[in-house]
C-alpha cells in the first residue's frame, strides 16, 4: 500500500530541507507529531524516535538523507515496515514537496487499513504546516 500528497512551497529547497533537518521542531509544524528526536546529525543511518499525536512512540531510522533533495524515514511494526519518503524538486523560486507513505511486508494490508487512512488524512495538514514553516523562515 502506498499513498502520497504534494504541495508547492514559495521557498528554495535548501530552506525546506532546513525545516526537515531540525527534527526536534517537527511538532511545531506537523500536527500529527507530538515530539521527535534524532541521535546525532541528520544523515543516512541516523536513528531517533517519533511520538505521534495518536499512537505509541516509535523508533525511526533515517534510511536515506540527500541534502536539499530527499530523505526517507523507516519505522517498524510487526511484520510490516512503514516508510515515510520526502522529496523536493526545485523550480523557479518554488519547491514542489512530495510526501509519500509506503507500507511493506506481510502485514502491510492490515496496518494499511488500521493506520493508513489516518495518516493519509493528516498529509494535507502536515504539508500546509511545512509550507508555513519554510515560507516564514528568513
Amino acid at each position: 500500500m502506498m499513498f502520497e500528497d504534494r504541495i508547492v512551497v514559495s521557498a528554495p529547497a535548501a530552506r525546506v530541507f532546513a525545516v526537515y533537518a531540525n527534527v526536534g521542531r517537527w511538532s511545531s509544524w506537523d500536527p500529527d507529531v507530538k515530539a521527535a528526536s534524532i541521535d546525532g546529525a541528520f544523515v543516512s543511518g541516523a536513528s531517533g524516535t517519533l511520538d505521534p499525536t495518536r499512537g505509541p512512540r516509535a523508533k525511526i531510522t533515517f534510511v536515506e538523507v540527500v541534502p536539499n533533495r530527499s530523505f526517507t524515514v523507516k519505522s517498524s511494526l510487526p511484520l510490516c515496515s512503514l516508510y515515510f519518503e520526502h522529496e523536493l524538486s526545485e523550480g523557479s523560486g518554488t519547491t514542489t514537496v512530495v510526501h509519500r507513505v509506503v507500507f511493506d511486508g506481510p502485514l502491510s494490508p492490515l496496518f494499511g487499513r488500521l493506520v493508513g487512512s489516518q495518516i493519509r488524512k493528516g498529509l494535507p495538514g502536515t504539508l500546509q504546516g511545512l509550507k508555513r514553516a519554510a515560507e516564514g523562515q528568513s
